[in-house]
């Protein structure tokens, strides 16, 4: 029998005061055992609202042969486990089990939080010591110069005083990362003495529960002197502040989808929105992120005077045409380089062609993914100085002015090997695009381009010079040079 409350209180109240029990029970219309009870109640504090427990006869004589089974998965694969249903089967098919569905499910649940109970499968809340950082990669889209493109977002974030860093990238690539870290740090002003990164990067692999740091990581991490961890990439915990700033990144500055006319555009837009964001928000302990920030700058490490060079060395064997190789994309070397052995260097926004002792071949953009041959039109050009009738067939013609084509189709070999050594070489100090610009206003002068009137008028023409007022008054060159040539045959 259940007492109300101010009844066990009277019943205390009367014993305690000397009243006979036989007369409490009478007076509160109570049986004898029942005063005793609450009267001779040592300890009345309140017990937890437990759920009584309900027998469950029809599953008893089984729950030994369940637990078993239970216990036994933990060996198989996740997908291939028994399920509360398949287990209600089994106990229906093969022991005889007349009791419901639900029951076996309810005992199955109970196992299951009995067991995780002790498990540690939560998350211990950490402490970041200020100078340490977090990194890690999120995926994003972006309209580059009209083109739709699927970017890496690459994140620091300081946890101490919850700084938040972001730069766009075209993959997560080793040289890419380093080269993404290291304008972080630059932006920021300081390295951190640890970085924390998960095996997913490209920093580090987990073999076997070894991590391997990438040979080029490795140089970063000895360049700036810092120290590196790696965790779990799906224990959220272990670098929470870093998986919580890349979804807070992507949600406040790149929603909408950005359009921008280059990646450059984007990561000035990134970094913009970075430091207002970093202006407003605050830290663990409440204070302001700037304030803290102070602490994680002094903690930190001073960057060392020379900048690293995020660059991968591979060797490749040109092909025939002058072609390599390098993750899948072809570039173009030149045909004069055609079955040579040459080092090419990878970074994250170039790639370099390099042959005998360190001799620049080709300087060229990074390309990813699928599609057409990278070349500089330069390249090709020495080659065609040396067999200039090979110019009508050349690709090199879709590089240059429609004008600038038709004038060179129109020469004899000796005055095509003029005109392409004079783009050649003023195509050094100014650019192809300026040489052959140069060049084809020779032509429409009436002259037959040279190396020096070609190499001043793209100078001109880089400068910006010849868009001013007035343009450029070719005459003077022209009576300046011819005096130099006529200086040179005295």
């Amino acid at each position: 029998m259940t007492v109300p409350l101010d009844v066990r209180n009277d019943i205390r109240s009367m014993d305690a005061g000397g009243t006979p029990r036989a007369e409490i029970a009478r007076r509160l219309h109570l049986s004898r055992n029942t005063v005793a009870k609450y009267a001779d109640m040592e300890d009345l504090s309140p017990e937890p609202p437990l759920p009584e427990e309900r027998p469950h006869p029809a599953l008893e004589k089984h729950a030994a042969w369940v637990d078993a089974v239970l216990e036994a998965d933990l060996g198989a694969p996740r997908k291939q486990r028994h399920t509360a249903k398949r287990l209600f089967d089994r106990l229906v098919d093969e022991r005889g089990y007349e009791g419901s569905y639900s029951t076996v499910q309810r005992h199955v649940r109970e196992w299951k939080l009995a067991r995780a109970a002790g498990a540690g499968d939560g998350y211990l809340e950490l402490e970041w010591a200020p100078g340490t950082a977090q990194a890690d990669y999120g995926n994003f889209e972006a309209v580059v110069a009209g083109e739709g493109l699927r970017l890496k977002l690459l994140v620091v974030c300081l946890p101490h005083s919850n700084a938040r860093y972001a730069v766009a990238g075209m993959s997560q690539r080793a040289e890419c990362m380093c080269s993404g870290l290291a304008s972080v740090f630059a932006w920021v002003g300081r390295a951190p003495r640890e970085l924390v990164l998960d095996n997913a990067t490209e920093a580090g692999r987990r073999v076997r529960g070894e991590v391997t740091e990438s040979q080029l990581f490795s140089l970063f991490r000895a360049h700036y002197r810092m120290g590196s961890r790696y965790c779990n990439p799906y224990s959220g915990n272990e670098k929470g502040s870093v998986e919580n700033a890349v979804g807070f990144i992507r949600r406040n500055l790149l929603v909408p989808v950005p359009r921008v006319g280059s990646v450059a555009e984007l990561n000035a837009l990134l970094r913009e929105g970075c430091e207002r964001l970093n202006a407003s928000s605050r830290a663990r302990d409440g204070r302001p992120t700037a304030e803290a920030l102070r602490e994680d700058l002094a903690a930190m490490l001073a960057l060392p005077s020379a900048p690293f060079d995020a660059v991968r060395w591979v060797r490749c064997r040109a092909d025939k045409r002058g072609y390599v190789t390098v993750d899948g994309r072809e570039y173009c070397a030149g045909p004069a380089w055609h079955s040579r052995e040459l080092l090419v260097g990878v970074r994250a926004d170039t790639v370099e062609v390099l042959a005998d002792r360190g001799r620049r071949v080709a300087l060229l953009p990074r390309a990813f993914g699928d599609g057409p041959a990278v070349r500089n039109p330069l390249s090709l050009v020495p080659a065609l100085v040396a067999r200039p009738r090979a110019f009508g067939e050349s690709v090199i013609r879709r590089d240059m002015p429609d004008g600038l084509v038709r004038a060179v189709d129109s020469l004899d070999a000796a005055g095509r090997r003029r005109v392409l050594r004079a783009i050649e070489r003023a195509s050094g100090p100014s650019g192809f695009g300026a040489a052959c610009e140069a060049a084809l206003e020779v032509i429409e002068g009436g002259r037959l381009p040279d190396d020096a009137t070609v190499d001043v008028l793209a100078r001109r023409i880089a400068s910006g010079a010849l868009g001013e007022e007035g343009g450029a008054d070719l005459a003077v060159y022209d009576g300046f040079l011819r005096g130099g040539e006529e200086h040179a045959r005295r």
